[in-house]
């Protein structure tokens, strides 16, 4: 389902790093999410839910792009 908060999700499994790119533009790293936890995120029927329960303030996180 789309979401509204959140404009797409990228995993890469050989790092264990997941990027978030929000509706806002804002676009962050999360660092050693176990691929599980990624899976279960793409497949969230709400993903912003599914976001704020199971990976904000769960993992080490840097923003790499600012909205403009």
């Amino acid at each position: 389902m789309p979401s509204s908060v959140i404009s797409s999700i990228d995993y890469e499994n050989v790092h264990s790093r997941l990027t978030v790119t929000f509706t806002t533009g804002r676009v962050y790293e999360y660092y050693m999410v176990p691929a599980a936890v990624a899976s279960a995120f793409k497949n969230a029927f709400s993903k912003g839910t599914f976001f704020n329960k199971r990976i904000r303030d769960k993992y080490v996180c840097r923003e790499i792009s600012k909205a403009g």
